[in-house]
């Protein structure tokens, strides 16, 4: 993907032909960047109160973690759209999840039950498989490697947690090793240009073309 000219909006010549990155498009990756930065900051903070104070009233940081990932979702630029739907479709699981679980134990217990119980993993493990979702894409678009790190160690932990593979001491570490690589790549996307997580729009224009078609 290479600019045609180095104006404001500038031009760039795609798969199928040439589009303009707007200021429009700038606006949503940014907001796509911070609100990707709220969840690892917000990730961070409940896995550190969760180590240091206790399980207790941990809630607090699950409500920008949700709130972010669902911003995230909604400003990433995914070309599949099946792929991205199912990515929101997880995070609205585990939204859910997380508040069956607030009003069967109350908000301030949630963490100790899922620490005693895993089986609420289930409940609320999709919220995390869409981050896992959104750690896959940066990865297959940038190769980076802490990318990869988000995608396997968020379900290895949870998983293996569930299973009873690892115990509450490992899958801790490993989600602890995820949310930092998890604030480095969000950390990393700031000085990347807006072009990089737009995307190739003449793509997304053929294939709503194709849908389009196909719906006609």
């Amino acid at each position: 993907m290479t600019p045609a000219n180095p104006s404001a909006d500038p031009s760039y010549e795609g798969a199928y032909g040439p589009f303009t990155i707007t200021a429009k498009d700038r606006r949503e990756v940014l907001g796509y960047r911070l609100a990707l930065l709220t969840v690892a900051i917000a990730q961070a903070a409940l896995l550190a109160q969760w180590h240091w104070q206790g399980s207790a009233w941990i809630w607090p940081w699950l409500l920008p973690l949700a709130a972010g990932l669902g911003l995230a979702l909604h400003w990433i630029h995914i070309y599949l759209r099946p792929l991205h739907r199912a990515l929101q479709l997880l995070w609205l699981l585990g939204c859910l999840g997380c508040l069956a679980l607030a009003a069967l134990v109350g908000p301030g217990a949630m963490g100790e039950v899922l620490a005693v119980n895993s089986g609420w993993i289930w409940a609320v493990g999709p919220l995390f498989a869409a981050l896992a979702g959104i750690g896959f894409k940066e990865f297959f678009c940038f190769r980076r490697p802490e990318a990869i790190g988000v995608t396997l160690l968020l379900p290895i932990a949870l998983l293996g947690r569930l299973s009873g593979l690892l115990t509450a001491e490992a899958s801790g570490l490993l989600l602890a090793v995820e949310a930092g690589l998890l604030l480095l790549l969000c950390l990393r996307k700031f000085p990347m240009p807006a072009a990089a997580d737009v995307g190739d729009k003449s793509v997304f224009a053929y294939l709503e073309n194709r849908r389009s078609s196909a719906a006609a």
